[in-house]
């Protein structure tokens, strides 16, 4: 069937990783031989195997996901985020917190593209440091490792012209990984996103009141209140300017 749609040699050749013997030996076998030396593929990739809060996804267990229930849930971008953060060849631990994890690291990244939208990114490819990372062997959590340093840069660089490469670079980066591809202005999640005013009003008056402790040196009532915010879902981050919230 490959012959026939694909020609003698196929560029890759992918399955999960407990199909390498005997299937896919066997298949190669079979098409070096008929084929005169010719290879079944330049490329064989086998992936590491998806587990489920620890658990082996399999329909036995009946613990497997499907991406349209996924979907449901999260963002597009959450999922391949998710899937990216571990090698392809290795396992995978889906769980709701690597999830959450995700989720807060692509807000922050779209958060760094909001608060710089008034840089104009200088058009280019990304940085040698990201492009070595895919090159070796599609390695996507060092990929993922580079984008979180070149949005630093982009956030912080030494000066305007050094943010503004690192914002198109950043740009570049994300592209290619498939993330980052929504309009900063509108986000990937929004601090106030489906949240009523008075949930608002509360996490402000909280924190106004750990605001009030850190004056008075309260370290340990401030603590209280961040924490008690994160167990209703609301992060805080504190800047020179002052502090910011979202939903998580």
């Amino acid at each position: 069937m490959i012959e026939r749609y694909l020609g003698e040699t196929i560029d890759i050749h992918g399955g999960g990783i407990d199909l390498v013997f005997p299937h896919h030996e066997n298949e190669r076998a079979q098409s070096v031989a008929a084929h005169h030396g010719s290879p079944l593929a330049r490329f064989w990739m086998h992936n590491g195997f998806l587990r489920i809060e620890s658990e082996k996804m399999s329909k036995s267990e009946g613990n497997v996901l499907l991406v349209n229930e996924l979907l449901r849930q999260y963002q597009p971008e959450v999922i391949r985020y998710t899937m990216l953060s571990a090698h392809y060849r290795q396992p995978l631990d889906w769980s709701q917190a690597t999830l959450h994890q995700s989720t807060k690291n692509l807000d922050r990244l779209y958060r760094i593209l909001d608060e710089t939208h008034d840089l104009t990114p200088m058009e280019g490819p990304p940085p040698e440091a990201f492009m070595e990372a895919i090159d070796d062997d599609l390695n996507t959590p060092r990929a993922l490792a580079e984008l979180n340093e070149i949005a630093k840069r982009a956030k912080s660089g030494a000066s305007v012209d050094a943010q503004t490469t690192a914002r198109g670079q950043l740009v570049a980066a994300g592209k290619l990984l498939g993330l980052l591809q929504v309009a900063p202005t509108t986000g990937l999640l929004t601090p106030d996103q489906g949240l009523s005013h008075e949930l608002a009003a509360h996490v402000e008056t909280q924190i106004q009141a750990r605001a009030a402790a850190r004056k008075n040196r309260d370290f340990a009532q401030a603590d209280a209140i961040r924490n008690a915010l994160e167990k209703e879902g609301i992060e805080l981050e504190d800047s020179p300017s002052g502090t910011t919230w979202r939903k998580i």
